[in-house]
């Protein structure tokens, strides 16, 4: 049965729609940062940092980085689910697997916005 995509209770299709958006975002950085790189083919630190100072380059940065966890989360988690049969070990790799998702983002955003 296929439900609404708005709905607040999970589905195939809620996570479908994640995974497509995300990459979406992921398409859209990778684009950008080619693009960036081709229009300054001898680009120097300064550049780069004032690059990556601007606010909306830290959002977009943001962004990338939270599509990339819940982008690779589902992913993962399908995979698990579908080749890992048993319970408990199954539930020690997603756990492991979500830890160092939360330690990724965290580290992630310390870098981006120096806090």
């Amino acid at each position: 049965m296929v439900t609404n995509v708005t709905s607040f209770g999970r589905s195939g299709l809620y996570d479908w729609m994640i995974q497509r958006v995300t990459a979406v975002v992921l398409l859209a950085y990778t684009l950008f940062i080619v693009g960036f790189l081709l229009l300054n083919p001898d680009v120097d630190f300064q550049q780069w940092q004032a690059l990556f100072a601007n606010t909306a380059m830290r959002i977009f940065t943001l962004l990338l980085v939270l599509s990339f966890a819940a982008h690779a989360w589902i992913g993962l988690w399908c995979v698990t689910t579908d080749y890992i049969p048993m319970t408990g070990l199954r539930f020690l790799v997603q756990a492991v697997t979500g830890l160092m998702t939360f330690v990724y983002v965290a580290w992630a955003i310390h870098i981006i916005w120096g806090v």
